[in-house]
């Protein structure tokens, strides 16, 4: 099991470089909800459409995982300032970490330090 950050499923979406490497992780994956919210709302900002990601995604059986109290108190923890993660970034984070498993990303401002796995 993997959990997938947002952009790692847009790179997948849009066909991107990494998008094979984001495929082969997807099967029994998980997504924080604010990370679902995020691609939802990036997929109909560009005229996608959402209905047809959203049952492709939920295809590989991807569970998208509730934000917990846990979580929110790990994310605020990551933030320092300069760092360049989002809150999204930080509750993907923290979600892999309560899993103890690896962040799939393909955001550069997370590096490729313990627990990260950059797409590309």
């Amino acid at each position: 099991m993997t959990v997938v950050d947002a952009s790692a499923i847009l790179a997948f979406l849009q066909g991107e470089e990494g998008a094979d490497t984001v495929e082969a992780a997807l099967a029994g994956s998980a997504i924080s909800a604010a990370n679902w919210s995020e691609v939802a709302q990036k997929i109909r900002a560009r005229g996608g459409d959402w209905g047809m990601a959203r049952a492709l995604l939920l295809s590989y059986e991807l569970t998208v995982e509730p934000v917990t109290l846990v979580d929110a108190e790990h994310a605020a923890g990551l933030w320092s300032p300069g760092r360049g993660l989002s809150l999204a970034d930080r509750l993907c984070i923290a979600l892999s970490h309560r899993l103890g498993v690896d962040a799939l990303t393909a955001d550069r401002a997370w590096g490729d330090g313990r627990g990260i796995r950059q797409i590309r």
